[in-house]
């Protein structure tokens, strides 16, 4: 029904300890969603999405042409960390988001079958890459907007950010936007606004706050309505902590992101984040043995 890595997959994502994991496991039959929302409902993981993700290695990288009119983002990844320091991995890596931005591939296999130079495509070019620098890589994911577009990158290709806004993109406007995107690099918004959750979404978020309600003994005996305006009371703050537009703007708190964009004349109307190596299993190994292996 489920193993050991299970439980200690579902302990990484929400911090619950073992056994109350192989309990939440047991009880859904094995099914890793419903296993959190259980952990969940019991206050035992409070988190609102997946947390605990395990890193792999690379860099993200983006592309804004000079007008501002399109705009790229591309993940690459590799085996160190050490190939995302690399100048000629990064030159690489951001060579592949203009591409993206000029050519617009439909996905990844369009994207390698695009060409590089005057001699290779970009699937040839990789090739080059994973022999000259000697570890395997991938192009993991790209996004491509067209628009008001503006973009981030944070730590060094750890983290990137476009967002797509509309009206002038002014100075003073640009800067708000690089501020917005500045933003979802440090909170991770789940959703742009509290209009765009998906009613599967909230309906879910809804169970759990009711079901945490119940398990409350502070709640016992209170009347309905109470428990209503409670429940109103929480949603609200699940759309302050996961939705955009509804967040506190980090750099003046006497503003909402959506507040701040307008009084600088543009709303944003789409982002997208790219985290280095969110949700990919990083290669494990025995220090002692690699060691021992390189020797031989």
């Amino acid at each position: 029904m489920f193993t050991a890595k299970d439980v200690k997959e579902l302990r990484e994502k929400t911090g619950c300890g073992m056994m109350d994991c192989k309990k939440a496991l047991t009880e859904s039959d094995g099914d890793m969603e419903k296993a959190m929302e259980l952990l969940r409902e019991k206050g035992l993981a409070a988190a609102t999405k997946k947390a605990g993700r395990i890193a792999a290695e690379g860099i993200v990288s983006s592309y804004t042409s000079d007008d501002a009119s399109v705009g790229a983002i591309i993940e690459v990844n590799s085996e160190t960390d050490f190939v995302g320091k690399n100048a000629d991995f990064k030159a690489f890596v951001g060579a592949l988001a203009k591409i993206v931005a000029d050519s617009n591939p439909a996905d990844l296999e369009a994207l390698n079958a695009l060409k590089f130079d005057d001699t290779k495509t970009v699937e040839e070019e990789l090739r080059e890459k994973i022999l000259t620098i000697g570890e395997n890589m991938k192009i993991r994911r790209f996004a491509r907007f067209e628009g008001n577009v503006v973009t981030y990158i944070h730590g060094e290709g750890r983290i990137g950010v476009m967002v797509k806004v509309e009206g002038d993109l002014t100075d003073d406007a640009k800067a708000a936007a690089k501020d917005a995107a500045m933003q979802i690099a440090a909170m991770n918004p789940l959703y742009l606004d509290k209009t765009t959750v998906p009613a599967e979404d909230l309906e879910k978020e809804k169970h759990i706050i009711l079901a945490q309600m119940k398990e409350d003994p502070k709640n016992a005996g209170k009347p309905e309505n109470i428990l209503e305006k409670m429940l109103t009371g929480k949603v609200n703050k699940f759309y302050e902590l996961n939705c955009l537009n509804q967040q506190e703007f980090v750099k003046d708190s006497n503003y909402k992101v959506e507040k701040y964009l307008a009084e600088k004349g543009i709303k944003l109307v789409d982002f997208v984040r790219f985290e280095k190596g969110e949700g990919l299993e990083k290669k494990e190994e025995n220090f002692a043995d690699e060691v021992a292996s390189m020797m031989k």
